[in-house]
């Protein structure tokens, strides 16, 4: 979870019990009692879950919220597909307008159908600086967004931003449900309408989030009519319940999910992704915001060691938000393991051996807490393997785990094991979570990190749709994170899952810092068909 997580973002069962129900666990769901007969529901494990439920507040901004749909959606191949909208929008030659013809016969799960109004309502209110969407500022292009009749939408654009089809899969709330509510605080945060596949059950804070199949959606009603994100945030208690059957499936880290590599009733599924692991250097504190400190740091840690021995290979180096494999990522900015030069850029700075071994400068010791969410494994892994390359270069880290409760009012001045990363366009990886004017907004830079230059070239690549001059401007923001890193990015993970094979359908898609919610095999489980007995294990 950082300034992309939601970002990120998401994604534990009956309240306070460890498993489900005898009847259950045994076979959930099953239309054929114990038969063995195919199963209408599922329950998967996922290691958080979302702040708010509410479109207006940020909820379902990236697609695959199962409750509502956006004017578009992501294809399996993250290609743009008609949702709420009967095609691809119709875009002006200066790239300044946008016009979306709305889907005939589309109502909200409580009957009232759905019009150009609630498009306008959604964006409007996100708009409004009164609204708590700490993801506002994606939305900054648009100048104005009106209804022509009931079924067209035409949005016009401040400047030509290139990415902004890919912002309308943003998920769309039902106007006349919550203009009669607070929308910060109001009802609709918890229970949601919708035009989506799936209808919310229930909500359970630290449990589980309950959905049942919406029998009038409009691409017809899904073949699985219950469904169950189990909310398990502990990486290990998450493995013995799916190994006990209370889950179908789960997201686990690498070394969890081998566990499960030659069991015949279950699949493994990989999913490459933008999602990083980072630690934040503070600008406002007396060590990690030096940048001498944080150019060493790039450069003492070794994170082949950290994909080969932490991931067991599921994964790459991570040198910033994008990806090497992105075709944005700005080749040469890869940092080598150099523990002897980053001895020496402290000893040029002036940073000491003391009698310890932990450098000092004018009475400062080169030392600062890192925090990690506690029951994440990878977290913690990737944070001891930090401290501990970072011991060799002379700066003393302590790890601490907590909660994001605790965590959070500290990230000023204390370091933290972070996560985020998205697909697509490159603004949507790195505006938040570098430019200086959303320090402190929430996961938004976290590390408070302040870099003019950075901050003008994050403007320039969003305010052009020219390809050349968006390429120059993230190559310019990458480069900078080399002189002046104000995180230290350690690896990109690819995502696991172990699902049961009770259905047909199943995929992956490129998948953002999610946790499971909206991503993972279940990111199209309105479409996954039961399979027969004699069909398990082919």
């Amino acid at each position: 979870m950082t300034a992309r997580s939601i970002r990120g973002a998401a994604a534990a069962i009956l309240a306070g019990a460890v498993a489900l129900t005898a009847a259950a666990c045994t076979n959930p769901g099953s239309t054929a009692g114990d038969s063995g007969g195919p199963k209408d529901s599922a329950v998967v494990g996922i290691a958080y879950e979302p702040e708010t439920l509410s479109p207006l507040l940020g909820y379902g901004k990236d697609g695959n919220s199962k409750i509502f749909d956006g004017l578009l959606a992501f294809d399996a191949d993250m290609k743009l597909r008609p949702a709420l909208a009967a095609e691809l929008p119709h875009i002006s030659a200066d790239g300044l307008t946008y016009r979306y013809t709305l889907r005939e016969g589309v109502t909200f799960s409580d009957g009232a159908p759905f019009t150009s109004k609630d498009v306008v309502f959604t964006y409007r209110t996100i708009l409004d600086a009164k609204t708590n969407n700490a993801s506002r500022t994606e939305l900054d292009a648009i100048r104005n967004v009106e209804a022509i009749g009931d079924d067209t939408v035409v949005f016009t654009l401040k400047y030509p931003y290139a990415a902004f089809a890919e912002r309308t899969v943003l998920a769309i709330a039902p106007e006349h449900v919550v203009s009669k509510q607070d929308v910060n605080t109001g009802a609709f945060t918890t229970m949601p309408i919708g035009t989506g596949p799936y209808v919310l059950t229930g909500w359970s804070k630290g449990e589980k989030l309950s959905f049942k199949a919406n029998p009038t959606y409009w691409d017809g009603a899904p073949p699985v009519k219950k469904f169950t994100m189990a909310i398990v945030k502990d990486d290990d208690v998450r493995a013995t319940r799916l190994r006990a059957g209370d889950l179908d499936g789960a997201i686990l880290p690498p070394n969890l999910a081998e566990g499960f590599k030659g069991d015949k009733g279950r699949k493994t599924y990989a999913a490459r992704t933008y999602d990083y692991r980072t630690v934040t250097l503070p600008t406002h504190h007396a060590v990690t915001g030096d940048t001498a400190v944080r150019r060493a740091l790039d450069i003492a840690v070794d994170r082949q060691a950290m994909v080969d021995k932490i991931l067991e290979g599921a994964g790459k180096p991570a040198y910033g938000p994008v990806p090497t494999d992105s075709p944005w990522f700005a080749k040469g900015t890869e940092r080598r393991h150099d523990l002897a030069g980053a001895q020496k850029i402290l000893d040029e700075a002036g940073w000491k051996p003391g009698p310890d071994g932990i450098r000092v400068r004018n009475g400062v010791r080169a030392e600062f807490p890192l925090w990690y969410l506690s029951g994440d494994k990878l977290r913690q892994d990737h944070a001891l393997a930090y401290a501990s390359d970072a011991k060799k270069a002379g700066i003393d880290i302590r790890t601490q785990a907590g909660t994001w409760e605790v965590i959070e009012p500290r990230m000023k001045t204390d370091a933290v094991l972070a996560g985020g990363g998205s697909p697509g366009d490159p603004d949507f990886d790195q505006y938040l979570l570098l430019k200086s004017t959303l320090a402190g907004d929430g996961f938004n830079n976290m590390a408070w990190y302040d870099n003019k230059t950075v901050d003008r070239a994050l403007e320039d690549g969003r305010r052009t749709d020219d390809p050349a001059e968006r390429r120059a401007a993230y190559d310019t923001v990458q480069r900078e994170l080399v002189k002046n890193p104000g995180y230290t990015f350690l690896t990109h993970i690819d995502h696991l899952y172990v699902v049961n094979d009770s259905w047909d359908g199943l995929s992956t898609q490129i998948e953002p810092h999610d946790h499971g919610l909206a991503s993972g095999p279940w990111w199209n489980v309105e479409g996954w068909k039961p399979k027969s007995t004699g069909d398990k294990g082919k």
